[in-house]
């Protein structure tokens, strides 16, 4: 979801475990998505959502994969700014099929809130901080619950 043209999304995920996947690298960023996700799962009524660090986005998918089967939803976050080197390429590929391949392999949402930015500046503005014009963090915890609700409602949840 970005920006214009986004859904409204609303969803009661009440009794629903959820755990929150987040990256270390740029601490700022970190801290405005973590707490949009936060807000989110709140509003949701998410009880206690818990949330589990990890070093950088490469290790997005490994966390995903060994917690997505006891959990209702992930919700992963992490931020890649391009640099000079194919790194930023490689870690992006990395942490979007690695995530991909979790949901799919285990039938758990996993909300993707991973920015994959060309600056520091593009990171911050989508961080959901109070001068960004974007809240990824919140969006990709709606996109988690959304489709475990509807999974849910259509009996195919776990």
């Amino acid at each position: 979801m970005s920006g214009a043209g986004a859904p409204t999304l609303s969803v009661t995920a009440e009794g629903m475990r959820v755990v929150v996947i987040a990256a270390s690298w740029h601490e700022q960023v970190m801290d405005g998505l973590i707490a949009g996700a936060r807000r989110a799962l709140v509003e949701a009524g998410v009880a206690d959502p818990t949330l589990v660090r990890v070093p950088g986005t490469f290790e997005l998918p490994v966390a995903a994969a060994r917690i997505a089967p006891h959990v209702d939803a992930v919700v992963a976050l992490g931020v890649v700014i391009r640099g000079g080197t194919p790194h930023f390429e490689y870690v992006c590929n990395a942490a979007t099929n690695g995530l991909t391949e979790v949901a799919v392999r285990t039938g758990v949402p996993v909300g993707f809130g991973v920015l994959t930015c060309d600056n520091e500046e593009q990171a911050l503005d989508r961080a959901g901080l109070p001068h960004s014009s974007e809240d990824k963090g919140y969006e990709a915890a709606q996109a988690a619950l959304v489709t475990a609700d509807t999974l849910r409602s259509l009996r195919l949840a776990r």
